[in-house]
């Protein structure tokens, strides 16, 4: 039988502070449509299901129902909100795989409003090298029209070039980009017990209105893989005190080998937050990395706000290297985002836009504050990282392709 664990986070279920109806309405609908599930199951669902449903049901989840998101009047701003210079440098390097296929398409994974698509085209079209299509996989049919009317008013001419799709394309060759993708994954959480073994954590929901609010309970793990992978890692030494609680993504393994079976030819750009194994399951990390965001706002309670907020785990990039390898792709490199957008040419690209028309005044404070937010260490400039991944072809020379030619910390996988 389950026991109960004590929650990492509150169990608040009370009123959303500055909601309006239609907001507590929709938070409502979906916190019934988990526990519906949760009765159906035996009254818990495992974290992994809990965060899918919360963050991906049919028009109900946070990505794929109508709130704002992103930006100032949304829950947190990505590196496109931050600056142009971002998808600038990333038309840098999606230029230097295109040349050396000859040609091909950039696919974009979770394209947010649309800005990085937006820049990267403006990037591409300076360097004539546009891409014969841009392609974007959106779960949102919300965001996705916001994609469109965003791409629509900055490039009206290159809009036939845009193409939203339901799934992968086959025989895909050119750049794949996900920029805060595997962030918003659903992840299996555990808690290794007083025998050393793990219990999966699971989510237990209100049952009544009278009821004190969601529960994580404790229970043997429901998918096998969870058992292995933290076998797997308590052989490397990590994730072996009691009481240690911390997340793995088990969908890993299945995503990356989509994406190999759509590439023929070409490069994947994977950037988020996150850290290499031994320092995402270090024991002093005994809480594990879930954060939750909303209106700007980070904080680790899941079971708020529900339908109305982010929730994410940082990412094991060692994790992600080696499904990548195991999809039958080549570690490309591997290195942190402040590295990867100055080996692109960040400061070039800074000065330039400083000396051009817009770059005096507020515009300019603006461009300069932005672009040392993408590279600070304190900001996004060492907490993001940039894995590549390549499927039949290398770059020129031999060398490494340019973004990782600064700082290659493949050696830290």
């Amino acid at each position: 039988m389950p026991l109960s664990v004590p929650s990492l986070m509150s169990s608040g279920t009370g009123p959303l502070a500055g909601e309006d109806l239609a907001a507590l309405t929709h938070s409502r609908q979906l916190v019934d449509l988990i526990g519906a599930e949760a009765a159906a199951r035996g009254g818990s669902l495992s974290f992994d299901r809990f965060m899918d449903l919360a963050l991906y049901a049919p028009g109900l989840g946070y990505y794929v129902a109508g709130a704002r998101k992103f930006g100032p009047g949304g829950d947190f701003v990505t590196a496109p909100g931050l600056s142009p210079l971002f998808g600038l440098c990333l038309a840098r390097q999606c230029q230097e795989v295109l040349m050396a296929l000859g040609g091909g398409e950039v696919l974009e994974l979770g394209a947010g409003e649309g800005e990085l698509a937006a820049d990267l085209l403006d990037g591409l079209r300076g360097a004539d090298c546009l891409p014969t299509r841009y392609l974007i996989l959106e779960p949102g049919a919300e965001l996705r029209e916001r994609q469109r009317d965003l791409l629509a008013a900055r490039h009206p001419d290159l809009i036939g070039r845009v193409h939203w799709l339901t799934g992968l394309p086959e025989g895909f060759n050119g750049v794949l980009v996900a920029n805060e993708v595997m962030d918003a994954m659903p992840v299996s959480r555990f808690q290794i017990d007083a025998a050393g073994k793990p219990a999966e954590i699971r989510v237990r929901p209100p049952a009544t209105a009278a009821d004190p609010g969601w529960a994580e309970v404790l229970a043997p793990p429901e998918d096998p893989a969870l058992e292995v992978a933290v076998a797997d890692l308590q052989a490397r030494g990590l994730a072996q005190m009691p009481g240690y609680v911390s997340e793995i993504n088990l969908r890993l393994g299945p995503w990356l080998g989509a994406l190999a079976g759509a590439l023929r030819q070409g490069l994947l750009l994977l950037i988020d937050y996150g850290y290499e194994e031994v320092d995402y399951y270090r024991a002093e990390r005994g809480m594990g990395t879930l954060v939750c965001h909303y209106r700007h706002q980070a904080h680790g309670d899941p079971y708020v706000h529900l339908g109305l907020q982010d929730i994410t785990a940082h990412v094991d990039f060692t994790a992600v290297a080696r499904a990548g390898l195991a999809a039958g792709l080549e570690l490309a490199g591997y290195t942190t985002q402040a590295h990867f957008l100055l080996a692109l040419g960040l400061d070039e690209l800074l000065a330039e836009r400083l000396n051009g028309p817009g770059g005096e005044g507020d515009a300019g404070l603006k461009l300069l504050l932005g672009a040392k937010r993408l590279v600070m260490p304190d900001a996004m400039g060492e907490r993001f990282r940039v894995l590549g991944l390549t499927k039949g072809m290398a770059p020129a020379g031999g060398e490494s392709w340019r973004g990782f030619g600064l700082r290659d910390l493949r050696g830290r996988l």
